[in-house]
């Protein structure tokens, strides 16, 4: 399995847009996979894609100073058969975080990633919860 760094979101577009539209599904309306697009090409985020015959996956990366310390955060991950380019992703990922002076690699999303994660050391630290302020929220 191939990773590799995107420059140009739009160069692979076509090739990530579904995985992206599925990622934006996730966020309960706080991005379109069009916004994740625009935010991306507005600088400061790292594009990954994991691809052999075809493209499986990406991730959208950005390196986030917090007053003590630098960590790597994964905003969107997205794409196909995860166990196949799930390693190597990480692999990649740990060792631009290296190179970056990054102390820690951080993602949120939905519960289902605490079991595909823990196996690869991340650890639970917080959950997000919700409340909506017009009444009922049902998502």
């Amino acid at each position: 399995m191939n990773i590799s760094a995107i420059l140009d979101i739009d160069e692979v577009w076509h090739l990530i847009d579904k995985y992206v539209d599925g990622a934006a599904k996730y966020t309960h309306g706080r991005y379109t996979s069009d916004d994740i697009r625009q935010r991306f090409k507005k600088g400061g985020q790292q594009l990954w894609i994991a691809y052999d015959d075809k493209v499986y996956g990406f991730v959208i990366t950005e390196v986030m100073q917090y007053p003590q310390m630098i960590t790597l955060v994964m905003h969107f991950t997205g794409g196909i058969e995860l166990p196949k380019w799930k390693n190597e992703m990480l692999s990649v990922l740990r060792s631009f975080a290296k190179d970056t002076n990054c102390k820690t690699i951080e993602s949120f999303g939905r519960t289902g990633w605490k079991k595909v994660f823990s196996k690869d050391g991340f650890k639970s630290k917080f959950m997000f919860y919700e409340l909506s302020v017009e009444g009922n929220n049902n998502d």
